[in-house]
């Protein structure tokens, strides 16, 4: 070629195919920038801004409808009457309320990924675990929470005295039949952090759930429940647990030590993050509704992969959920 010709044009791709290509230098180029922020947009520490809406179902006892960024997660609760009688193995007396809701499995939760929700959930492709992975730790939080109040769940009968009681004793209450909450989850579409928009959903759901006034007919030997819509209670939530989700990035490699190696500590992580990130670590913070102290308690705390999550990290990632939970039950309150 000769002296002073022209060379042709450089080649210049979309950063969406540099993303595709080369995704972990892509995400390492933005968080080593000198003004850090990460391909989406946000700060490492800054999550995303959750769209509430509740009582869209018109069919179910309770429901919301939860947009995070791209990920949208509907939920359902539908309350159906367990008879006492046909339960083959009554509970004890001796039971804890608490425990009665997980004893009886009064509460059931199942979550779907629809069909399109991401690329990884099209026609042909095989399913993942993903959605039963969801399912168990959705029901486990349930559990483990108690945020359900037992006794909104029975349905009890007061036995007329007869004869052989005596004068000054009560009258005997007796459990005719339970509440089952039946708790329907579908992920509309999925852009990272499944579980946080899930649950999320599945709060606000409960706390939009009104149960009908039901009672026992010593007559019909039945259960009756009333059609008017005054006479419903709400459920009485005694707990309000929420979580916040955090991905670390690290420039590790096989055989690099921890020492030597950089990482990132990403909260409410997208799609494109939690691909290339190889440790997570979830926090989920309990708080007494309508309490004036607002303090929030760790109720539990789950990791998975990596070594990189020590203690320091751990406390760094409890204050930031501390103040996500604060701004999500704001959010609630004024869905």
């Amino acid at each position: 070629m000769a002296n002073g010709a022209e060379t042709g044009p450089g080649l210049i791709l979309p950063q969406d195919t540099f993303a595709k290509l080369t995704p972990r230098p892509y995400l390492l180029a933005h968080l080593k920038h000198k003004t850090p922020v990460r391909p989406n947009g946000r700060q490492q520490n800054e999550f995303r801004q959750p769209t509430i809406n509740t009582g869209s179902l018109t069919h179910s006892n309770g429901s919301a409808v939860v947009r995070v960024g791209d990920t949208a997660v509907v939920c359902g609760v539908r309350g159906e009457i367990l008879l006492a009688s046909d339960i083959p193995h009554p509970p004890s007396d001796d039971l804890d309320d608490q425990d009665l809701v997980e004893e009886l499995g009064l509460v059931v939760a199942n979550l779907e990924l629809s069909t399109g929700c991401s690329p990884a959930h099209i026609p042909g492709n095989p399913p993942t675990s993903l959605a039963q992975s969801l399912s168990y730790r959705i029901s486990s939080l349930l559990n483990d929470s108690h945020c359900i109040n037992a006794a909104d769940l029975c349905i009890t009968y007061t036995q007329p005295k007869t004869e052989d009681d005596l004068p000054d004793e009560p009258p005997k209450e007796v459990t005719k039949a339970y509440w089952t909450l039946y708790i329907d989850i579908l992920c509309l579409a999925l852009d990272g952090n499944a579980f946080d928009a899930a649950w999320l959903a599945v709060t606000a759901a409960l706390r939009d759930t009104t149960l009908p006034k039901a009672w026992w007919d010593p007559d019909r030997e039945s259960i009756l429940c009333s059609p008017v819509v005054d006479d419903s209670t709400s459920l009485r939530l005694s707990a309000l647990p929420l979580a916040s989700t955090f991905a670390v990035f690290t420039t590790a490699s096989p055989l690099e030590k921890r020492e030597e190696a950089q990482s990132w500590i990403l909260a409410d992580p997208d799609g494109f993050e939690e691909d290339i990130c190889d440790e997570t670590l979830t926090v989920v913070l309990s708080s007494v509704p309508s309490s004036d102290s607002g303090a929030e308690t760790i109720l539990k705390i789950e990791k998975t992969g990596g070594a990189f999550i020590g203690r320091d990290v751990t406390d760094l990632c409890v204050r930031q959920a501390a103040k996500r939970t604060s701004d999500l039950n704001t959010a609630l309150d004024n869905r």
